[in-house]
């Protein structure tokens, strides 16, 4: 058993100030997840008639994304490819001070607490990261011959799961990273090609217009990321629009 010294960021809404609020964590199990830790802790507020931590939450199981916290100054915190929900306290020691905040970014309003609006994200995806091709069946899908190469990279793009957290780490608040691995993944494949040109800038124009900020190669989104995705992904987003851009004049 442990205990800790939390420093949450506590704010009602996008319009409030927020500050840094002390909590003491007491009794921590060392095999609880992060957020386990977090429900303790709301369970001990609320017998004390207090308000309770808000924060994101759903599957905790590494998939969905939903539980975006920075910890420590690190999104999602301290272990590499590792989402909030999947940290456990045996990475932490007794006694140690813990601060956890919101993603901070422009592009994501902060709704309550922990809690951000990722919602531009969802707006990127629904200007362009799609295909509208017919292509029946899965057997008639599974029919077009794809080099084992693309379909790799493919795969490893889509493994995205637009948590943020490159976002969150950028000193510029892009969001080149999430909108390249989704550019890419349907960019690599045949489905996807019809409608590349269209889709990269469509995407792009959406990403900028949300208030992310540019790329300027630090990396930290790649560090950042819980399914590792490569900033090898921007390149070929860059090279899909220079195409665009070619194709169009």
């Amino acid at each position: 058993m442990m205990n800790l010294t939390l420093l949450v960021w506590r704010q009602k809404n996008a319009n409030d100030k927020g500050r840094f609020e002390k909590y003491e964590a007491k009794n921590i199990n060392h095999e609880m997840s992060f957020l386990e830790m977090l429900d303790v802790v709301n369970e001990e507020l609320i017998k004390e008639g207090k308000e309770p931590i808000a924060f994101d939450h759903d599957c905790r199981e590494g998939i969905c994304g939903m539980c975006s916290q920075v910890i420590n100054g690190v999104p999602h915190g301290p272990l590499e490819k590792t989402t909030v929900c999947q940290l456990h306290m045996r990475h932490f020691k007794d006694g140690d001070v813990i601060y956890i905040e919101p993603w901070r970014a422009k592009a994501f309003p902060i709704i309550k607490d922990l809690i951000v609006d990722r919602s531009a994200l969802d707006r990127i995806i629904q200007a362009g990261g799609y295909i509208s091709v017919h292509t029946g069946g899965v057997p008639d899908a599974n029919a077009i011959l794809i080099p084992k190469e693309d379909a790799d990279a493919a795969m490893d793009a889509a493994e995205c799961i637009g948590c943020g957290a490159c976002v969150a780490a950028c000193p510029n608040g892009s969001a080149m990273l999430f909108t390249a691995a989704k550019v890419m993944h349907l960019a690599k494949l045949p489905q996807g090609k019809i409608e590349a040109f269209r889709r990269v800038c469509l995407m792009t124009e959406a990403m900028q217009k949300e208030g992310f900020g540019a790329c300027s190669n630090h990396y930290e989104c790649q560090a950042a990321c819980p399914k590792g995705i490569k900033v090898s992904f921007i390149s070929g987003l860059n090279r899909e629009f220079i195409k665009a851009q070619l194709r169009s004049k």
